[in-house]
């Protein structure tokens, strides 16, 4: 059973590994096709927060969020292979922070092609996240205490 859990584990990060790998080899000196693509996504998305909010998101390179991206997705990866909520947590925030960016379907008419492309992806990006919220949730089970035989009222001897 530990056996396929293990490689349960492993086939779920091929998903992460993969990306972070491409993302990796590709990023350069200018952050890669990922900051490229990333860049107007992010720009829009913090336009809605600033408008919904009246927060003001602060400045910085968006080749930096790539180069977090990767790192979070290959430490998280690494450690959540051999069974770490540190791992999974990290791809937890991950999720959180990448999923409403790059699939921006809120963005799009529903009538429009990329609104259903992008939906889909964006599904399928909450279905990683619930599969890492799940594990987090099964390896904290033990950590919540259950009653013990302690509460039990004992049963009192009769005398005579």
């Amino acid at each position: 059973m530990a056996f396929l859990s293990f490689v349960g584990r492993v086939l779920f990060v091929s998903v992460f590994v993969l990306s972070a790998w491409q993302e990796f080899n590709d990023f350069g000196v200018d952050g890669g096709s990922a900051t490229k693509a990333i860049t107007p996504k992010f720009n829009l998305l913090s336009k809605h927060f600033t408008t919904h909010t009246g927060l003001q998101v602060p400045d910085f390179e968006i080749k930096i969020l790539v180069a977090g991206a990767i790192a979070f997705k290959a430490v998280g990866s690494i450690l959540f292979i051999f069974g770490s909520t540190i791992g999974a947590t990290l791809l937890i925030v991950h999720q959180l922070i990448v999923t409403p960016m790059l699939y921006d379907f809120y963005n799009y008419d529903i009538e429009k092609k990329e609104f259903l492309q992008l939906f889909i992806k964006f599904t399928q990006s909450l279905a990683l996240l619930g599969g890492l919220l799940f594990f987090v949730g099964m390896k904290n089970k033990n950590s919540i205490p259950k009653k013990t035989s302690a509460t039990k009222k004992s049963h009192k001897t009769k005398t005579v």
